[in-house]
């Protein structure tokens, strides 16, 4: 572990003993009000998959997340909550899951690092969401496998 990750888990247990701290808002309502287009995803294929937009237009998730700070957010959650390889697979980027969701985490530290003073540290939490999939015994996707996807999307942050 670098001396940077010790650093910041003690300053987030500091500031968790001084006091509440305030998470983000929603991103995926963030990204409806921006109006974006199918080719801000990158085409009609990808249209929906807010996850490629760390991609494809990192410009409009970094001003999400300074909205967030600028509004007093001391997290902000990275823009992954369907990064997971599964869900990406409907767009046919499931290969493409370990990119976006690092991309997506840079994204969030940077911008944690841009709000973050000695006196009010940001700081950044990955966003894991459910699969779009039903677990299952006859078919679908196995709980062991759902867990399999889920720590390596956390890997992944």
């Amino acid at each position: 572990m670098s001396d940077i990750a010790i650093q910041t888990k003690t300053t987030i247990e500091q500031q968790l003993k001084k006091k509440i701290l305030i998470l983000d808002g929603a991103m995926g309502t963030m990204l409806q009000q921006a109006n974006l287009t199918a080719e801000d995803f990158g085409g009609e294929e990808y249209e929906g998959c807010n996850e490629m937009l760390t991609l494809t237009r990192p410009d409009v998730i970094r001003n999400i997340h300074e909205i967030y700070l600028e509004a007093g957010a001391d997290l902000i959650e990275t823009n992954t909550f369907g990064g997971a390889s599964i869900v990406l697979a409907e767009y046919d980027l499931q290969d493409r899951s370990r990119e976006i969701n690092m991309v997506a985490a840079k994204l969030a530290r940077e911008a944690a690092d841009k709000w973050s003073t000695p006196e009010w540290p940001r700081f950044v939490a990955g966003s894991i969401g459910p699969t779009t999939k039903t677990l299952s015994v006859t078919g679908g996707v196995t709980f062991e496998a759902d867990r399999y996807l889920l720590y390596t999307g956390a890997r992944s942050h």
